[in-house]
């Protein structure tokens, strides 16, 4: 039987590995760093799938985020790591090879009601026009928003994770980014 336990990968400032770890073990008020992913969804009109997490996860209960963040297990990529989140948490099939990575290693240490991410981040954007299906355990709401109205409200007090509006300003000063965007099917 597979274990249904999942591991996050240890890494040092410049992304070596250390180890591994129990996800389950790992975030707490002391969380080492460790390998992540961000995957900004977009649809054909521009618009960026938003998802609330789900009031019963460890980290960031309820809170309004990117469309998906995960880890990538040991000797996975960031790309599949979020072909298999996104295929799990929104029920959403998409394809490894239209995933775009804009910023390799983005780092960061946010901490909300005591419980600490610090991690090593790709961030990624990908084009889908799929209708996400929620899985109840990780997701508990979705919305569809014009990119350039959500780039506003970031830079407004806002209630979205951290990293999610960090995110959004780097993905806003990134060429290669900008170029992906106009070039969306709208």
């Amino acid at each position: 039987m597979k274990s249904t336990e999942e591991y996050v990968v240890l890494v040092d400032n410049k992304n070596n590995q250390l180890g591994v770890e129990l996800k389950s073990r790992v975030h707490t008020a002391n969380t080492p760093m460790h390998r992540a992913f961000s995957l900004f969804i977009f649809n054909h009109k521009g618009q960026l799938l938003l998802q609330q997490r789900a009031h019963s996860k460890q980290t960031w209960p309820g809170v309004w985020s990117n469309s998906v963040c995960g880890h990538p297990a040991k000797g996975e990529t960031a790309q599949a790591a979020a072909v298999r989140r996104a295929d799990y948490e929104l029920g959403i099939s998409l394809n490894e090879k239209d995933i775009r990575v804009f910023e390799l290693s983005y780092m960061y240490r946010y901490e909300h009601k005591g419980v600490v991410e610090h991690e090593i981040c790709p961030v990624m954007a990908v084009q889908s026009n799929a209708e996400p299906q929620p899985n109840a355990d990780e997701v508990e709401a979705t919305r569809w928003v014009d990119w350039a109205d959500f780039v506003a409200e970031t830079k407004q007090p806002n209630a979205y994770s951290q990293w999610c509006v960090e995110e959004t300003g780097l993905l806003e000063k990134n060429p290669a980014f900008r170029q992906f965007y106009e070039g969306l099917s709208k």
